[in-house]
């Protein structure tokens, strides 16, 4: 079935002076554009309802089966503003496909992603305005669904909403480019086989935050996770994906299974094998990062993801002990000549070889 998202204006957008203010300083995640694309889904019907509406609050019943079995899914993707004006995403075609994948596992309709692809194209065109053009900026773009099935029972709900809202962001952590701290997590984990763990659902991030709270009461940035069954394997982070680079010329990621299939991952792997890396995506003992750091035959950490691009990792930090990766932030290290990298193919700033970017304006 087609879905095409039609268009109706927002009669009292924010103001241009309003607008440029927010522009000049973007919080991550604090502001948001004048429009919003919506479509509902019934069991009987299909998708229906497709449009870029003026943005607003939800109307939701108390017993939307969302807000008692957390019956949902979301995707996160940017829009850079390259240099002559032009407005420009990145592999939005793999987030459409993970966006399905992660909707099967919660029982939840496939959107087409072509009909995904026009809700993000025709989001954006509305609000071209917003897309910030200084560096380090850009349109941050939250597809997402959700049960909105006023009912109380455990089953798939028989309508659902689908929504994309945007976004103005700067740097997601608010201090620049610059290595973070992680707790080990030793009394949590994240996902187990069979479990959640490899879809984008909100479920995954709640879990998260209680470890959250225990890194900040230690000092840290972000949570390292390990696997559910034996808890010696590196997982992920709260929301990103972990690397590990060695003395040898060897790059490290946890393999897929129980982790989130980010974008930005499989993004790195490709532009790691033409620095000359050997890829390597296996288990890693914890013990391995450790000691590995310790002897420096690790000789850099870093994380990925949409929001946070490519971060070095500073420190791992424990209840009775930490360890520094060295190279760790060096502005020759692997881990900044990969983001920078990726970060001028997002731009504009390089070709893109890949032909992963895709015009919107």
């Amino acid at each position: 079935m087609s879905v095409r998202f039609a268009f109706e204006a927002n009669p009292s957008p924010v103001s241009r002076a309003r607008r440029a203010e927010i522009l000049e300083d973007p919080k991550f995640g604090q502001y948001f554009t004048d429009h919003m694309a919506r479509a509902v889904w019934t069991k009987d019907g299909g998708w229906r309802d497709a449009a870029v509406v003026p943005f607003a609050p939800i109307p939701m019943h108390p017993a939307a089966a969302v807000l008692h079995y957390a019956q949902e899914i979301f995707e996160g993707m940017k829009a850079y503003r390259h240099a002559d004006g032009s407005v420009w995403t990145f592999r939005p075609e793999a987030n459409g496909e993970r966006f399905n994948r992660s909707a099967r596992r919660l029982a939840l309709p496939e959107l087409p992603v072509d009909a995904f692809l026009d809700s993000v194209t025709e989001l954006v065109r509305a609000d071209r305005d917003w897309v910030p053009d200084k560096d380090e900026q850009s349109l941050y773009l939250r597809p997402f669904m959700f049960a909105s099935e006023a009912f109380l029972g455990v089953r798939p709900a028989a309508e659902v909403t689908y929504m994309v809202i945007a976004s103005p962001v700067g740097p997601y952590f608010s201090g620049g480019v610059k290595p973070v701290s992680i707790w080990l997590s030793r009394q949590y984990a994240r996902a187990g086989r069979g479990g959640t763990g490899a879809a984008k659902c909100g479920g995954n991030y709640a879990a998260s935050l209680a470890p959250m709270l225990e890194a900040d009461e230690h000092g840290c940035d972000q949570v390292c996770f390990l696997d559910a069954a034996e808890g010696r394997y590196v997982e992920e982070l709260g929301g990103m994906n972990l690397y590990f680079v060695t003395r040898d010329g060897r790059l490290i990621t946890p393999e897929l299974g129980t982790i989130l299939e980010g974008v930005t991952r499989a993004s790195v792997l490709t532009l790691a094998k033409d620095l000359g890396l050997d890829v390597e995506e296996r288990p890693i003992d914890i013990r391995e990062w450790q000691e590995g750091a310790r002897t420096g035959d690790i000789r850099e950490v870093f994380a990925c993801g949409t929001g946070a691009v490519v971060t070095p990792v500073g420190r791992l930090v424990w209840e009775d002990g930490e360890v520094t990766a060295p190279d760790t932030g060096a502005e020759d290290s692997v881990t900044m000549r990969l983001r920078r990298s990726l970060t001028d193919i997002q731009f504009g700033r390089a070709e893109d070889h890949y032909g992963w970017m895709r015009r919107l304006v």
